[in-house]
């Protein structure tokens, strides 16, 4: 039997829409405090590192988009019924040369761990869904 469950979504929000709108037209937004330097993600309404300042703290920065592995697991149970024709598949955080850590998908390499190394180099790939939103996910380089 064929599954047709729809995968969970992305909420549109007016602090993370920069993020989505960039991924769309392939480009990484991240936000970063204006007084400190420092880069944060996921996408708020103030600044982690000078919340006292507000809003005003944020700026947008267009990421380079070059990441290493931080981290990863092989995906072989379902997390949502959404998720069963997909797996396995590779979950991972990845380091951004900005500093942050972000969830995604690694993709084009087999879900095997002699393929993934923490600390390789990996490129963006852009996953545009028929639902308008599209995907951050990364590939080796």
């Amino acid at each position: 039997m064929t599954n047709s469950s729809p995968k969970p979504q992305p909420v549109s929000q007016p602090e993370s829409d920069k993020y989505w709108d960039g991924l769309k037209g392939e480009k990484i937004w991240l936000q970063r405090c204006k007084t400190t330097g420092k880069y944060q993600f996921y996408p708020r309404s103030i600044s982690i590192h000078d919340p006292e300042s507000g809003p005003e703290a944020i700026e947008w920065i267009q990421a380079s988009g070059k990441a290493t592995l931080y981290t990863y697991t092989i995906v072989h149970i379902a997390p949502h019924f959404g998720f069963t024709q997909d797996i396995p598949y590779i979950a991972a955080l990845v380091e951004l040369d900005e500093g942050v850590i972000i969830p995604t998908n690694i993709v084009g390499v087999s879900p095997e761990p002699e393929n993934l190394q923490i600390g390789m180099k990996l490129k963006p790939v852009f996953d545009h869904q028929n639902n308008g939103y599209s995907l951050l996910k990364f590939t080796p380089e």
